[in-house]
């Protein structure tokens, strides 16, 4: 099976900049043990506060897709910190060349 990686940047509505990161960082800090993610960092913008960026790097496309599908974290996420987020600002699927 070939390897993922993914970029996504999500932008935070305005005032919820410190709700959006702890919900996050939650989210990181569980993902990063799941069975498959090989890399999984979150980062925020230096430039932009409030723009956070997720790195990811999973062993399958069947690791991310459990994760994203199934991840009771990601689910709790989606039903109580999703609100968060003004929009996301990109979303990509990375093939490594090099």
């Amino acid at each position: 099976m070939a390897e993922l990686f993914v970029t996504v940047g999500l932008r935070a509505r305005a005032g919820k900049e410190e709700a959006l990161r702890q919900d996050l960082i939650a989210v990181a800090r569980t993902s990063q043990h799941e069975e498959g993610a090989l890399r999984y960092e979150l980062y925020e913008d230096s430039s932009q506060p409030g723009l956070f960026i997720f790195i990811e790097h999973w062993a399958s496309e069947a690791a991310q897709s459990k994760h994203h599908n199934d991840g009771p974290h990601i689910r709790h996420f989606h039903e109580h910190g999703a609100a968060n987020v003004e929009r996301t600002e990109f979303f990509h699927r990375l093939d490594r060349l090099a």
